[in-house]
């Protein structure tokens, strides 16, 4: 097992590959009383396009089956309920899936190698049958129509439909009524045995843990599986054009005040001789102090009342794009946005600024160590992200500079945007 200093952190991580292919990632906290253990595969709703593993043609799965599939695992063959058994041993324990991956997880004080053990055991023992698969589509048709009366999850999810042309990341993670309808128990089986092998999973453990013992508990586990070595996923290659699929959209919802978002669709591409990781910081950087909770729109804003409340932001990359979504409620919506497209014209940023943003990314990193939620979260993104848990962050935000970024301000594209109003209903 390997060690490795994290920078400017009083942290380590310890890294293992086993012989299937499993990675571990261990970061103990010796002074934290509470242990965070999450278990993920490679494989989110935007991967519905594949060779399933034993085949040889392309085969395209229903939408919504990522999370079809994270619900079923919780359904075992002997009946045992693996939130019962958590939380029978002192644990909270629950699963989540996103456009990339899938996440099992569990964190508790006591019985931490119980709990490790039945956390790779019961996501290792996937049970399908037609009956439980059918009985499912009930339960996520409710969460689905739940999800349809939010209108931020409209705002959102309709944002993102209108930014992406070929990406399926564009449609919903959960699915629709009719896509989760034709899903199949031989659909489940086909993602579980291509996406769950071990050589496309991970381990991360942060916390009160000591990574050797910890170790162990997972090679006894992995030892007793006899799988064929696999080979990579073959995905469908996506080609995603520059433009959006729809500039702008208006919908209608029971609301009190207009709801509206606006997405960046940036190409990463033509920036070269850059880390992904640099230009990544550099972006979110900008979006940052132009618009963020202490810029000069967001203060002018708040005084002219055209706001209620500050912009929430999410960023997604692609292998070929930035996102940045940008999410708010005002009365007067269009004003708003003409004021954030306006702002967005002007790329330059002042050292004194870039600077204080990089001593604000720093901090974040010392307290986002002392919370082993967050860190365990970093990591995992990390993982999927860049293939590896990052120990540099430290050195590779202090040396972000203003020169460097002013290089790369012609390379930023923002022609492509996309804006999504939610309008309260007329009566």
């Amino acid at each position: 097992m390997k060690q490795m200093k994290m920078s400017n952190l009083d942290l380590n991580l310890f890294y293992e590959k086993l012989d299937n292919g499993l990675e571990v990632y261990i970061i103990p906290r010796k002074d934290s009383n509470n242990t965070y253990v999450t278990y993920s595969t490679k494989y989110g709703s935007r991967d519905y396009e594949f060779i399933p593993i034993g085949e040889s043609k392309m085969t395209k799965v229903p939408g919504g089956v990522a999370h079809f599939l994270e619900h079923k695992m919780f359904e075992q063959e002997d009946g045992t309920d693996p939130f019962a058994f958590f939380s029978e041993r002192g644990a909270d324990a629950n699963a989540n899936t996103n456009y990339t991956k899938t996440t099992y997880l569990f964190s508790g004080t006591k019985f931490f190698e119980e709990n490790l053990k039945y956390l790779l055991e019961y996501v290792e023992s996937p049970f399908f049958t037609d009956e439980n698969v059918e009985k499912e589509k009930g339960i996520i048709e409710q969460e689905i129509m739940m999800y349809e009366d939010n209108p931020y999850t409209k705002a959102y999810e309709g944002l993102l439909y209108n930014i992406f042309v070929n990406d399926p990341i564009k449609y919903p993670i959960i699915g629709t009524v009719k896509s989760v309808r034709s899903i199949t128990k031989k659909d489940l089986y086909d993602c579980y045995n291509t996406f769950y092998h071990p050589s496309n999973m991970f381990v991360v453990i942060t916390g009160k843990v000591e990574a050797y013992e910890a170790m162990k508990v997972i090679r006894e586990v992995e030892d007793k599986r006899t799988l064929e070595v696999a080979k990579k996923v073959e995905k469908k290659v996506i080609k995603e054009p520059e433009e959006v699929e729809k500039a702008y959209e208006e919908a209608e919802m029971s609301v009190s005040l207009p709801k509206f978002s606006i997405g960046y669709k940036i190409p990463l591409t033509s920036f070269k001789n850059m880390s992904r990781r640099k230009i990544l910081h550099y972006l979110m950087m900008l979006f940052d102090i132009k618009l963020g909770p202490v810029s000069i729109l967001q203060e002018n804003l708040n005084k002219e009342n055209l706001m209620t409340g500050d912009f929430s932001f999410d960023y997604i990359d692609t292998e070929d794009y930035f996102i940045v979504m940008i999410l708010g409620e005002s009365n007067y919506p269009d004003k708003v946005i003409d004021l954030i497209k306006g702002e967005m014209c002007n790329l330059s940023l002042s050292e004194v600024d870039l600077n204080r943003k990089k001593k604000t990314i720093i901090s974040s990193f010392l307290f986002m160590s002392d919370n082993i939620y967050n860190l365990n979260t970093k990591a995992m993104n990390n993982v999927i992200k860049y293939g590896k848990v990052n120990t540099d962050d430290y050195e590779e935000v202090t040396s972000l500079n203003i020169e460097e970024y002013q290089k790369i301000i012609p390379n930023i594209n923002l022609e492509n945007h996309s804006v999504f109003v939610i309008n309260p209903k007329k009566k």
